[in-house]
């Protein structure tokens, strides 16, 4: 069966007929507006070429999920970490917080150390605040190279921070 020939004409008028948009305007209208998720970070300042750019990555990746880091805390390094994740969570106007750092291995297991302890507090302070805490850290046993070469995963700690949020929030 053939279609006539003004039926692409046809619809193409009604998906762009003024009172066709109108109401989907309306429709939109109605709807709830869903507040953006306002995210903390905390950034180890040790290896800060490789930190720096792991921000501006996690920060637009947040952009584009439709959240925000609306709160950026600098630390000496990643063992440092913990107070800052806490006084974050602390907060009501943060709804998640990142943790963004790079341990690169060095001549003894100080890195394992570092990273081992800084994973720990971090999940801990998740719990006890209940609300959640993305491990942006690469290491321990990295090379600076491979450390450069994990820059773009601080784009899955921001995604892991929303979904969790979202999911603890339905």
């Amino acid at each position: 069966m053939l279609a006539p020939a003004n039926a692409k004409d046809s619809l193409t008028s009604d998906l762009h007929d003024p009172k066709n948009e109108r109401d989907l305007q309306e429709k939109e209208d109605r709807m709830p507006k869903q507040e953006p998720i306002r995210i903390g970070a905390v950034v180890a300042e040790f290896n800060y070429d490789i930190t720096m750019m792991m921000l501006q990555q996690a920060s637009d990746h947040a952009e584009f999920l439709g959240a925000k880091i609306t709160k950026t805390v600098q630390v000496p390094g990643v063992f440092d970490m913990g107070l800052a994740v806490k006084k974050l969570l602390e907060r009501k106007d943060i709804d998640g917080v990142i943790t963004l750092g790079a341990v690169i291995e060095g001549e003894t297991a100080h890195d394992e150390i570092v990273i081992q302890n800084a994973a720990r507090k971090i999940a801990d302070l998740a719990v006890e605040y209940g609300k959640p805490v993305g491990l942006g850290i690469s290491g321990p046993g990295m090379t600076r190279l491979q450390a450069q070469d994990r820059i773009d995963r601080a784009k899955a700690v921001v995604e892991a921070v929303v979904k969790l949020h979202q999911r603890l929030n339905d």
